[in-house]
C-alpha cells in the first residue's frame, strides 16, 4: 500500500481491474429483481462539463448501491449525437459534421471511463448511427399507415438568409442567431406526429408517476392544458362566418371586437386593397411563434374595416388582424373581452376598444355589500359625496376600471345577470347547442408535434414525393435512408437539399420518377426512444425485443429540470406508440424521475467601449476577502486591474465561469470531483462550486488512505468478539451500525448523498479518535473500515477498491453485498439523560438503560452541578421523560 494516496495510479488500476472482467456488462437474469438505472445521455460537445459529472455521478451511485442490494444492474450510456451544434462547429472549423461529432464522441468516451462510472459500454450507442435511426424510421412509416402522421403546412420562424425554420430559442430580438437576419412568419409545409391522440392519456397517466416530482408533473399537466369550453361562430356579413373557442362563455356578452391571425383569410382578402394593412400584416409576419414571446411582446393591430354580428345581442363587433393570434393555434381567430381578459384589456386601451364589464368578481361584490349596508346606492351622487364612503367608493372604482379575470356573477348580460360561472357556463352552451350554432369541445393548449426541420445533421425523413401518388413512405426494406456523412458543408443549405442525385429515386408504388424528403427529424425525435434501444442494441431484425419488457419501465431517471416537459412528454408520448406498436408491454417509460440542480459558480467580467460584457474565467482572477471571507474587490491576475463580480449563475461557456472536470481530475483524481459533486448539496438543490471544497474532498481521501494504512501496517486483526467488547467498544460499534442505517436510507430512501458523506466522515472522526490496540479495539476497527470502504463504494469506487484489497485480501468490492445493521450492536446498556431543575440544564446523568424512575431520580440528584441546585429544598415534583431527560421541580 504506498504511501501517499496516488489517485492516478489507483483509479487506473481499479479501471483495467473492471475493464478486464467486463464488470459492469449484465444480461437479463430469470428470477433476479432488476434495477434499470439510466441518466440523460450527452449530446458530443467535445468536454464533459461539470452539470454532466453531478448527473451521472447520481446515476453511478445510485446504480452502485442498488447492485449491492443483489439487483440486476443496467446502466447504459450514448450520445444524443445529432443537432445544430455539429453544423454550427463545421463551420467555423471547416469540417464535416460527421468528423466532428465522431471526434467529439471518442474524447468524451474516455473522459466517462476515467471518472469510473459503471456503464455496461457494450450497449453504447449513438443517434446519429443509422442502426439506430433506421428502427425509427421504420416506425414513423408505420405511424403514417395508421394516420398518426400527417403533412400539413404551419406557421413557422424562417430565416429568409439561412433558408431554414429556425426554434423559437433561436430567434433573438427577432432575428435570426446565426444570419441576424429578420425572422418571418411563414407557412411551409411540416410533418406531425399526432401527439394530441394521446393528450387525456398523457394527462392522466401523470396520477401513475408518483416517483415523479410534482412540480414536473404539474408542468406536464399546464403543457397538455386541458380545458372544456364552447366552440360557436361570429357571423360576417357576406362572408363565411368566423369560429371561435372559449372557455369563458359566462364572457361572451363582453365581446366588444374580434381578432383574426395576420394569415388569416379574411384578413390577407382585406388587405388586398389596402396597402397600409398589407404592410402590417407583413410585418406581423416577423414576429415569432413562441407562446411566451407573444405574452411579452407589444400588441398591435389594424381594423379590417369589416364587423361581425354578435351571436346574441346581434350588435355588430369589429374585426380586427392582431400580431398576438396566430393561425396555427385554434381557428386563428379569438372572441375579445377587455374587460376580463388581461392581453384583450391591453389591446382595447391601447386602441380606444370599448371595454365592457359583464362579470362582478368577489371583491367588488362584497365592496358593494358593505356600501350597501351604510347607505341607499341608488341615490348615487349624495352617496358619493359622503365622506365617510369615499374611501370604500373609491376603491371600488379602482376595481371597476381594471381587467377582472376571475370567475364571479354576471352582470350586464342580460337574460344571464345573477348567474355564476358553472351556471352561465351551462345555459350559453345549452342555448348555441340547442340552436345548432355551437357545441361543447373539450381542447388542449398541447399541439401536435412538428417533427420536421431544414438542416441537414439529423435523420432523413423516409418519405418519397411523386407526382402521381403524393407523399409515400419509404418501403421498410429499403430503411434505413441513410444520411450521407462525407459532404461539403456550405452551412447555409443542407446539402442533401442541394444534392439532385442523393434526392432521386423511384416512387414504390408507381415505379415513377420521384424525389426524398430532405427534412430531418426533429433531434427530440432520437432522444424519445434511446432508452428502450438500450435494452437490446445489437437486434438487426426489429426496433426492440423481448428483453425490453424485462427492463422496462427504467426504475430511475436522472436529469435537469429544464427537460421536464418537451423531452420527457415526448418520451412518454414514444413509450405509449412503441406499447400500441407491441413493442413494449408497460404504459410509461420513467418509474422514478430525480431532476437534479445545476452546478453554479460566480461570475466576473469587465465591459467594453460599447458596454458588452466581457466575461472572465474565474480561475484568472484573485480575490480580497473580508473578515468574514466575503470577497470585497476582484482582480485580474494578468494586469492587477479590478474586474466587476458579477452574481452566481450556472456554469456556461457564454459566461465563462464553468470549470474542467478532466483539469480537476488530472490535479486530484476521480474519487475527489465525484465526492465533491455529491457532498456539496443535496441532488435536487444548485451545486455552488466552491474550489476549497474540492480541496477538502481530498483532504478526507488522503485521512483515509492514512488511517487504513496505519491499521494494516499493525498486522492482521482477529476475529471480532461482540461478547467481549468493553463499553467504549460497544459505543463505537454501535455508532457504525447506526451509520449502516442512516447511509442506506440516504442513498435508497431519501437519495440525499451529501448527509451520507457527513454520516461516514463522523463515523471516521470517532475511530480515529482514541488509540485502542487491544485484540478487540483491532477487530472493531477491522470492522468500521471494512464496512466504510463498502459505504462509500458507490461514491468513491476506486479507492474503496483498493482499500478493499488491502483490508480483506479479496479483489472484487463489486462482489460484496450492502453490510447488514446488527440490531444487537445498536441496543444501548448506558443511556445519557438531560437533568433540569425547573426546566432549566443543570447537568447529564448516565444511567444504565434499564434503570427505572427511582434509579434515575437518584442518578440526577447526585450530580453535583444538580445538587447545588436543589440543596435545602424540597422537591415538590419529579419529572422523567423516558430516554430524554430528568426535570426537578423545586
Amino acid at each position: 500500500m504506498s504511501e501517499p494516496y496516488q489517485p492516478s495510479v489507483v483509479e487506473q488500476a481499479a479501471q483495467a481491474f473492471w475493464a478486464d472482467r467486463h464488470s459492469f456488462e449484465v444480461r437479463e437474469q430469470a428470477g433476479q429483481e432488476k434495477y434499470y438505472c439510466l441518466s440523460m445521455f450527452p449530446y458530443p460537445s467535445g468536454k464533459l462539463h461539470m452539470g454532466h459529472v453531478r448527473n451521472y455521478t447520481i446515476g453511478d451511485v445510485i446504480s452502485r448501491y442498488q447492485r449491492m442490494l443483489g439487483k440486476n444492474v443496467l446502466q447504459p450510456i450514448g450520445f444524443d449525437a445529432f443537432g445544430l451544434p455539429a453544423e454550427n462547429a463545421a463551420i467555423a472549423n471547416n469540417t464535416q459534421p460527421a468528423k466532428w461529432t465522431y471526434a467529439n464522441m471518442a474524447y468524451m468516451r474516455e473522459q466517462l471511463k476515467h471518472l469510473g462510472f459503471a456503464y455496461d459500454w457494450s450497449r453504447e450507442l449513438a443517434t446519429c448511427d443509422p442502426k439506430y435511426y433506421r428502427w425509427e424510421q421504420q416506425l414513423f412509416t408505420r405511424l403514417m399507415k395508421k394516420g398518426l402522421v400527417y403533412r400539413r403546412n404551419a406557421v413557422v420562424n424562417w430565416d429568409p438568409v439561412d433558408q431554414t425554420v429556425l426554434a423559437n430559442e433561436q430567434v433573438v430580438d427577432g432575428r435570426g442567431w446565426r444570419s441576424g437576419a429578420l425572422v418571418e412568419r411563414k407557412e411551409i409545409p411540416q410533418w406531425f406526429l399526432k401527439i394530441t391522440a394521446y393528450a387525456q392519456e398523457l394527462l392522466d397517466d401523470l396520477d401513475k408517476l408518483e416517483g415523479w416530482p410534482e412540480s414536473v408533473k404539474t408542468m406536464q399537466r399546464n403543457w397538455i392544458g386541458r380545458s372544456e369550453g364552447l366552440q360557436l361562430q361570429f357571423p360576417i356579413e357576406n362572408e363565411a362566418p368566423l369560429t371561435v373557442y372559449t372557455t369563458r362563455p359566462d364572457t361572451l356578452m363582453g365581446v366588444t371586437y374580434v381578432a383574426v391571425a395576420a394569415e388569416h383569410p379574411l384578413a390577407q382578402q382585406a388587405a388586398a386593397g389596402n396597402p397600409e394593412l398589407a404592410a402590417f400584416l407583413k410585418d406581423a409576419n416577423r414576429s415569432g411563434v413562441a407562446e411566451a414571446e407573444m405574452e411579452t411582446m407589444e400588441k398591435r393591430g389594424m381594423p379590417l374595416g369589416i364587423a361581425a354580428i354578435h351571436p346574441i345581442t346581434g350588435e355588430k363587433v369589429p374585426v380586427w388582424a392582431a400580431n398576438f393570434v396566430l393561425m396555427g393555434y385554434g381557428t386563428g381567430a379569438v372572441m375579445a373581452v377587455p374587460a376580463h381578459d388581461e392581453r384583450d384589456f391591453e389591446f382595447a386601451s391601447k386602441y380606444g376598444l370599448p371595454i365592457k364589464q359583464v362579470i362582478r368578481g368577489a371583491r367588488e361584490s362584497e365592496l358593494m355589500q358593505r356600501l350597501a349596508a351604510v347607505g341607499d346606492l341608488s341615490d348615487e351622487d349624495d352617496f358619493v359625496d359622503a365622506p365617510a364612503n369615499q374611501p370604500l367608493m373609491k376603491e371600488l372604482e379602482s376595481v371597476r376600471a381594471g381587467c377582472m379575470t376571475e370567475h364571479g356573477t354576471l352582470i350586464n348580460s342580460g337574460e344571464y345577470d345573477g348567474l355564476d360561472f358553472e351556471q352561465a357556463f351551462e345555459a350559453i352552451t345549452a342555448r348555441f347547442e340547442k340552436a345548432g350554432t355551437g357545441s361543447r369541445r373539450v381542447n388542449f393548449r398541447l399541439r401536435d408535434w412538428g417533427v420536421s426541420r431544414q438542416r441537414y445533421w439529423g435523420c432523413p425523413i423516409p418519405v418519397i414525393y411523386c407526382a402521381h401518388c403524393d407523399a409515400v413512405p419509404v418501403p421498410e426494406e429499403q430503411l434505413p435512408v441513410v444520411l450521407p456523412e462525407d459532404v461539403a458543408f456550405s452551412g447555409v443549405q443542407s446539402p442533401i437539399k442541394a444534392d439532385p442525385e442523393w434526392r432521386k429515386c423511384a416512387c414504390p408504388q408507381c415505379g415513377g420518377p420521384a424525389e426524398r424528403e430532405t427534412d430531418t427529424f426533429d433531434t427530440f425525435m432520437e432522444s424519445s426512444w434511446y432508452f428502450a434501444r438500450y435494452t437490446g442494441p445489437d437486434n438487426t431484425q426489429s426496433m426492440l425485443d423481448k428483453r425490453a419488457d424485462y427492463w422496462l419501465p427504467a426504475d430511475q431517471y436522472i436529469g435537469g429540470v429544464e427537460h421536464a416537459i418537451l423531452h420527457l412528454l415526448y418520451a412518454r408520448f414514444f413509450h405509449k406508440l412503441m406499447r400500441d406498436e407491441g413493442l413494449v408491454a408497460s404504459d410509461e417509460p420513467f418509474t422514478n424521475l430525480l431532476t437534479q440542480g445545476m452546478v453554479v459558480k460566480e461570475t466576473y467580467y469587465r465591459e467594453d467601449a460599447s458596454g458588452k460584457k466581457l466575461w472572465i474565467s474565474p480561475a484568472d482572477v484573485e480575490l480580497e476577502l473580508d473578515a468574514k471571507a466575503q470577497p470585497i474587490l476582484a482582480r485580474l491576475k494578468r494586469d492587477g486591474q479590478p474586474v466587476t463580480i458579477g452574481g452566481v449563475e450556472k456554469m456556461s461557456k457564454s459566461k465563462n465561469n464553468g470549470i474542467d472536470p478532466q483539469a480537476l481530475i488530472d490535479q486530484y483524481g476521480a474519487d475527489t470531483v465525484r465526492l465533491f459533486a455529491m457532498f456539496a448539496a443535496p441532488p435536487e438543490q444548485s451545486l455552488e462550486w466552491r474550489d476549497d471544497g474540492v480541496e477538502g474532498a481530498s483532504r478526507f481521501l488522503k485521512r483515509l488512505w492514512r488511517a487504513v494504512q496505519g491499521h494494516v501496517e499493525a498486522g492482521p486483526a482477529s476475529a471480532l468478539d461482540k461478547t467481549a467488547l468493553n463499553g467504549e467498544q460497544k459505543a463505537l460499534r454501535r455508532k457504525l451500525h447506526e451509520t449502516i442505517a442512516k447511509v442506506g436510507d440516504d442513498y435508497g430512501r431519501r437519495k440525499t448523498f451529501n448527509t451520507a458523506i457527513a454520516a461516514v466522515m463522523e463515523l471516521m472522526n470517532e475511530a480515529t479518535r482514541g488509540d485502542d490496540t487491544s485484540a478487540q479495539g483491532r477487530a472493531l476497527q477491522q470492522e468500521i473500515w471494512e464496512t466504510i470502504a463498502l459505504l462509500l463504494q458507490p461514491i468513491v469506487p476506486h479507492i474503496s477498491h483498493a482499500l478493499w484489497q488491502v483490508l480483506c485480501g479479496r479483489d472484487d468490492i463489486l462482489a460484496q453485498r450492502w453490510p447488514k445493521v446488527d440490531d444487537d450492536a445498536l441496543v444501548r446498556d448506558q443511556i445519557t439523560l438531560v437533568v433540569q431543575v425547573n426546566g432549566k440544564l443543570r447537568g447529564n446523568v448516565s444511567v444504565a438503560a434499564s434503570a427505572d424512575k427511582d434509579a434515575i431520580i437518584a442518578a440526577a440528584m447526585a450530580d453535583t452541578n444538580v445538587a447545588r441546585f436543589i440543596a435545602g429544598q424540597a422537591i415538590k415534583k419529579q419529572i422523567v421523560v423516558p430516554g430524554k431527560l430528568v426535570n426537578l421541580v423545586v
